[in-house]
Order: structure tokens, then C-alpha cells, then sequence
């Protein structure tokens, strides 16, 4: 992998790791363009620089949350992100070398994926604006749950996390910008615990050993993106548009289906 490559990559991560149309399918479909092999041990070392961006940009919120835990002994907040975070912990967890096999890995499988959530996305869009959960805090441990379950089907490339919990905290009662401000504070255990997997497991180890420049290169390239990507994202929900990531992954399937024909 080149030091262009890694850059491009890096971008990617960013940029499609907080916004609703799947880094995970991103970086197998800019793989397969690239002519690299897709690998899953690299969108999971890459996973770092995206998770130091929500540390950078939360930093307030995280410290304020810090607060309310050991000051004024409020655990509600604590108490939701856990439920959500603990179904996609577990199943990730035991399920990660059937994620690295070859078909999670294939374009028309991110391309499956990138419709159908995009279909659930432009039905979402046309949902009344009228909102039960003002805050994060307020979720029932039920939703809370709802919200976890409904993230593990961003195990599957093509899906995305972030557009997936924004879906389920939409559907669980919360505005377009809550529910974007939750799934992103939801992912910083998730990606953590990702990222420490990583390092600790022996294909991690290896990678960085043999593609340091590489690997360091894409999470810096994925932080300063990342960081663009989640102050992007606030914004722009705070109007409430959804139905513009569902179209793009539609349109961005389409493409993916026309090159594998050409492909072959």
C-alpha cells in the first residue's frame, strides 16, 4: 500500500465513518477500486484515528459526562450508552473471524446493504418531527436496548453504525441531532474496544509490523477527516435530512453493481 493509497483510505474512514453510508463499505469498495485485496485487519487497525476524532470533538460533553457520574452521581446517561454498546460488544466480539471471511468483504454484498438501509432512511425521513426524548439521558433502558441491537447489524459491511443507532434512536423517539449526538458517543466505547482488540490480537500486531508508515499514515489522514465529518454531521442534522444519505446509497450501490459487471 502506497502512502497515496493510505491517505486516500484514511479519508475515507473519516469522512464515512460518522456520516450514515458505511465506512466499513467504503473501504472494501475503495479497496477493490485501488486494486488492493480488502482487508479485514486494516478497517479494523485504521478504526483508531477515527476514534481519537470523537475524543477530540467530545472532549467537553466526555468531561461533563465525567461530572455527572463522580459529582452529582447521575448514571442515566453512563447507564444507556453500556445497553447500547454491550450487543454489538458481544456479537463483534464472537463473530469477528466470520466477518473477515471473503463474502463480508464483497462489493455486492456492501452493495445489498448500502439499499436496503438507504430505503429505511428515506421511509425515516418522512416520520413526523415531533420528538417524546429531548435528551440522551431521558432514553428508558428499553430504547437504550433497542438502539444496541439494532447498531450489530453494522457488524455487516455496507450498513454503517452510525446510520444504523441514528435509525433506531429516530424510531425510539429522539430528534435527528439527538439521536446523531448519541450514536456518536455511543461509538467511543465501541470503537475503543475495537481499536484495544486490535492491538492485542496477533493479526493487529502484524499489521502494524508490517505496514507501520501505512497504518499510521491512514489514522492520521482519518483523524483530521474525522473530525470534519462529525461537526458536518450536527449541522447538517439539525435540519432534519435524512433522505439524502438514503439516496446517495442507493446511487453509490448502483455504481458499485455497473463496475463488478465490467469487472468481469
Amino acid at each position: 500500500m502506497t502512502i497515496i493509497e493510505s491517505i486516500i483510505l484514511g479519508a475515507v474512514q473519516g469522512l464515512t465513518e460518522f456520516i450514515p453510508v458505511s465506512s466499513s463499505g467504503h473501504l472494501v469498495i475503495a479497496q477493490n477500486w485501488l486494486g488492493l485485496e480488502a482487508s479485514h485487519t486494516f478497517e479494523v487497525m485504521i478504526n483508531l484515528g477515527t476514534f481519537l476524532a470523537l475524543v477530540i470533538y467530545f472532549r467537553k460533553r466526555i468531561w461533563d459526562i465525567l461530572v455527572r457520574i463522580f459529582k452529582e452521581h447521575d448514571l442515566r446517561l453512563t447507564r444507556n450508552i453500556i445497553i447500547s454498546a454491550i450487543p454489538v460488544l458481544a456479537l463483534g466480539y464472537f463473530l469477528d473471524d466470520i466477518l473477515g471471511q471473503p463474502f463480508f468483504q464483497n462489493p455486492l454484498v456492501v452493495a445489498f446493504m448500502l439499499v436496503a438501509v438507504g430505503i429505511v432512511m428515506i421511509v425515516i425521513d418522512k416520520l413526523p418531527r415531533a420528538s417524546d426524548i429531548k435528551k440522551s439521558e431521558d432514553l428508558t433502558p428499553k430504547r437504550a436496548g433497542f438502539i444496541g441491537v439494532a447498531q450489530t447489524l453494522a457488524l455487516i459491511p455496507g450498513t454503517s453504525r452510525s446510520g444504523a443507532t441514528m435509525i433506531a434512536g429516530r424510531l425510539a423517539g429522539m430528534t435527528f441531532k439527538e439521536a446523531a449526538e448519541y450514536s456518536f458517543l455511543l461509538s467511543i466505547p465501541v470503537m475503543a474496544a475495537v481499536v484495544l482488540k486490535g492491538f492485542i490480537s496477533n493479526d493487529g500486531q502484524a499489521f502494524i509490523r508490517d505496514h507501520f508508515t501505512a497504518w499510521a499514515v491512514s489514522n492520521v489522514a482519518a483523524l483530521i477527516f474525522g473530525l470534519v465529518a462529525v461537526g458536518f454531521m450536527l449541522r447538517f442534522l439539525g435540519n432534519g435530512n435524512f433522505k439524502v444519505f438514503g439516496w446517495y446509497r442507493i446511487g453509490l450501490a448502483a455504481v458499485v453493481v455497473v463496475s463488478v459487471i465490467f469487472a468481469r
